[in-house]
């Protein structure tokens, strides 16, 4: 399998649109040889045994240690097993070199080397092993022999050939991680979910994985560590692994309530994990809950329950229940398929001459000078005058947010006196470096970050104040901020609402759309996909928010989740991010950190796998980190010191911004005047050169499921 593996993976890097003939040629010359082979062995494995039992008899030398060489009957020295089997070893080297230095006709002359040796080593092995040695040793033997196969097949094919094929695709850049390849090597992840209530449920995610056939159970409700007393659905879970991501998913109805918030806990015989999945669940219909765990110790014996989130006894039945274990390499090929297929591309540059002619031999440069996934940072006004910070910045983020300083009580402590003078410098630097930058935020529903003035006012009065902040920001910004935080987490306070009625934030939405119809207004939170313990903000709740606004007849086009996390659960992040895909809405994460709680080590590990999860989610169309950098250290996590040495999260955010580009390529065209190569989103600029004539040109690579060709003449 690691072989044909190889294979496939070079052949498509090659340009074969069909890799069967050379998987064919192996098994043909394999066949062939062994057949040949295995007639010619036995009728010599027949004299060598006679010859070497007879010296054996006669020299009483032990059967551990037969001797180097056998006489034949001839006189002349036979050619012992060893170096049959040596030589054929070497000769599919060769094979396995040839494959994997991608010379032109290299898979079919491999394939037949290939081939040729498995089948002498297999003709060989078996009959010379049994009849030379006989029983008494035969199973130690053969087995040690039978091993060196796969162990071959592993040293050449696996790590030899790998190693030359990542080579190879570095020069031409060609992708090391093939689509087409990854989605064979691994169970592929289901991003299916519903946020609707349905009249039946779906068929079970991965068939029921696990729990196919496995009906549930009712056990003791339990919240926290307290029995409730009265009994909920569950399934037994046996023999769960450390290190395995579990992605579970399940159809839910209940009965002796309208709704109610149904929450998956899943206990071991170490711990209980309280929330890893929710839903909200009603008595007409049946709703749909996806969650996930990863445990941090070994269980024998687990129950996840399915109970309601404020202990009253309901009825709850479940249907269509799945739960699919991914091992950690799992989980990173589906991460990579997602982002060689939706951040990635394909493109041939076409090379000719004015009349048209293709071109072979011409050198290409190809550098990606700007990138299509927004990736950035939050930034203080202690960025001003700070060249050190100004640089450090730039180099790395094409995006950015500002802080606190676009807020109410930072652009209008007082009432009726507006200072915009920090947010204008600040909106020259990034608009001098071409930085796109977020709104944040037009109003904080939190009364601790509503200006005290506003907190004082009603009625009339606040609905002037809050219609004239509104105008004044927009009206000065207008088509300055891509997006807009409208009404900063409503899920969990109502200020506004509380006071102006339940039509208030349908009317901050409205107004802020006819002053900048061009931004992308944002119902930005905390605790969506951070952890589904949070009552207030659960996916559902989220959901249902939007909805009801949108029903009013709000103008809202984006998801913004803060990502305020303190130890991340991968596979529920995925699945809350899922579900809020149904919406059909762009999802950034704007306010990324891990809370300083962990320490700085775990900040790097805990970051990398947010970041990783967001940059390789079909939906997740930007990524904004919480960092902004001030004397005393930064909100919860930093990246730098205060010397802009990297942290463990800086090392972090450099290293995947390395890996998330194509960075420079140099290549020569084939015999069709074309280069090829898979390229991140974004812009790029290339140089041809063709004997003494050079030629630039710049293109843009953006989303698409069809290669982007691209022509140059010279």
């Amino acid at each position: 399998m690691a072989v044909i593996n190889n294979m496939a993976q070079i052949g498509s890097a090659l340009g074969y649109a069909d890799v069967s003939m050379f998987i064919s040629l192996t098994n043909i010359w394999g066949v062939f040889r062994t057949d040949h082979f295995r007639h010619g062995f036995q009728a010599l494995s027949q004299r060598l045994r006679e010859k070497v039992h007879n010296k054996i008899l006669a020299s009483e030398v032990s059967l551990l240690e037969p001797p180097a060489t056998a006489v034949v009957e001839n006189g002349e020295a036979g050619t012992p097993r060893p170096l049959w089997n040596a030589a054929s070893q070497m000769l599919m080297a060769v094979g396995f070199l040839l494959m994997a230095l991608a010379v032109p006709g290299c898979l079919y002359i491999g394939s037949i080397v290939v081939g040729f040796c498995y089948g002498v080593r297999l003709a060989v092995t078996v009959p010379v092993a049994s009849e030379l040695f006989g029983l008494k040793c035969y199973g130690l033997l053969y087995n040690v022999l039978i091993l060196n196969l796969p162990m071959g097949s592993f040293l050449f094919s696996g790590l030899l050939a790998g190693y030359l094929y990542v080579l190879q695709h570095q020069e031409v850049g060609i992708p090391v991680w093939d689509p087409i390849v990854t989605v064979s090597c691994g169970l592929l992840y289901d991003f299916t979910a519903y946020s609707e209530c349905k009249a039946q449920p779906e068929e079970p995610l991965y068939q029921g994985g696990i729990l196919k056939d496995e009906p549930p159970i009712m056990r003791p409700s339990i919240i926290g560590e307290t029995a409730t007393g009265f009994y909920t659905p569950a399934f037994v879970l046996n023999n769960l692994t450390v290190g395995n991501v579990y992605c579970f998913s399940t159809w839910i109805r209940i009965q002796g309530s309208n709704s109610a918030l149904i929450r998956a806990t899943l206990k071991t015989e170490n711990r209980t994990y309280d929330c890893v999945g929710t839903v909200l669940a009603k008595d007409e219909c049946w709703s749909f809950l996806k969650g996930g765990f990863v445990l941090d110790s070994p269980s024998n014996l687990s129950l996840l329950l399915f109970q309601n989130s404020d202990g009253k006894d309901i009825d709850i039945t479940i249907a269509s229940a799945s739960l699919q274990p991914f091992t950690d390499e799992e989980w990173s090929i589906n991460q990579q398929y997602i982002i060689n297929t939706k951040r990635k591309r394909a493109v041939t540059i076409h090379v000719s001459d004015q009349q048209g002619n293709r071109l072979q031999g011409a050198a290409i440069t190809i550098d990606q000078v700007s990138k299509d996934f927004p990736f950035g940072s939050a930034i203080a006004h202690t960025i001003l005058g700070n060249l050190p910070y100004q640089n450090w910045f730039v180099e790395r983020f094409n995006a950015a947010v500002f802080e606190n300083e676009l807020k109410w009580d930072a652009t209008e402590p007082d009432q009726g006196k507006t200072n915009y003078t920090t947010a204008d410098l600040m909106l020259e630097f990034v608009r001098a470096h071409q930085i796109i930058t977020r709104g944040h935020n037009i109003f904080w529903e939190d009364p601790k970050y509503t200006p005290a003035w506003v907190r004082n006012l009603t009625g009339s009065e606040l609905k002037s104040a809050v219609n004239s902040r509104i105008q004044s920001l927009m009206s000065k910004y207008k088509e300055e901020f891509i997006h807009w935080d409208v009404s900063n987490e409503m899920l969990h306070w109502d200020f506004y609402e509380q006071r102006l009625g339940p039509d208030a934030t349908l009317h901050f939405y409205e107004t802020a759309h006819e002053a900048d119809p061009l931004a992308t207004l944002f119902m930005n939170e905390f605790n969506v996909v951070e952890t589904c313990s949070d009552v207030k903000s659960t996916v559902d709740t989220f959901i249902e928010r939007i909805r009801d606004l949108e029903h009013g007849g709000m103008y809202m086009n984006g998801i913004g989740l803060e990502s305020h996390f303190t130890v991340p659960n991968p596979p529920l992040m995925r699945a809350v991010l899922d579900k809020l895909a149904t919406l059909g809405l762009p999802i950034w994460l704007t306010e990324v950190d891990i809370s300083s709680k962990v320490g700085k080590e775990l900040q790097g590990v805990y970051l990398e796998q947010v970041l990783r999860e967001g940059f390789s989610h079909p939906w997740v169309n930007g990524i904004m980190l919480w960092t902004a950098l001030h004397p005393k250290g930064c909100y919860q996590m930093c990246l730098t010191d205060e010397n802009f040495k990297n942290l463990p999260a800086g090392d972090v955010v450099d290293n995947l911004l390395k890996e998330w580009e194509t960075g420079e390529m140099e290549g020569v065209t084939d015999e069709y005047g074309s280069y090829s190569f898979y390229g991140f989103l974004g812009e790029y600029k290339v140089n041809v050169g063709y004997g003494n004539r050079t030629a630039d040109s710049t293109f843009s690579l953006s989303r698409g499921d069809e290669t982007r060709h691209f022509s140059i003449h010279l």
